[in-house]
């Protein structure tokens, strides 16, 4: 099959962060419920992202959700990816922050079967290649709790 032709993409993310990225919103909403991060700066050294939380996430929960995303590494699941009309997306994935300007095929990143979302990024082939997920610290404020964390190879 010949690779659809998709928005350019600005930036070069580091594939076992941005990938870990992944792994962290599938986790989000599992435990909370609440949607994918709102914002998210994700960097080789360290990341940020916000989730919208009706309260700050316990210690207990903090060490919960590094605990599952661990876990979720560990499995070592293949990443994949799928091309599809906008249209067949909507009903596996949120397309709530899909640009406008967003073409009528998307590609689906898949962990596994752990998480699947529109992604044009760059990520890992197997989740094996991540290394260790650790979060450095969090803050809430205004119903946005924001975690800064990095991955140690």
């Amino acid at each position: 099959m010949e690779e659809p032709i998709l928005n350019a993409h600005n930036k070069e993310e580091y594939p076992p962060m941005h990938t870990a990225e992944h792994i962290l919103n599938g986790t989000m909403v599992r435990l909370f419920g609440c949607p994918r991060s709102r914002n998210a700066h994700i960097e080789r050294k360290k990341s940020k992202c916000d989730y919208l939380l009706d309260a700050c996430p316990t210690d207990e929960e903090v060490a919960r959700i590094e605990a599952a995303v661990n876990e979720v590494i560990g499995r070592h699941r293949d990443v994949t990816v799928d091309y599809m009309p906008r249209s067949e997306a909507a009903a596996i994935v949120d397309l709530s922050k899909l640009p406008e300007d967003a073409s009528e095929t998307l590609r689906i990143v898949r962990v596994g079967d752990y998480d699947a979302c529109a992604c044009i990024g760059a990520h890992v082939k197997n989740t094996a290649e991540i290394g260790t997920f650790k979060i450095l610290s969090h803050d809430y404020a205004d119903g946005r709790w924001r975690v800064r964390w990095k991955v140690i190879e």
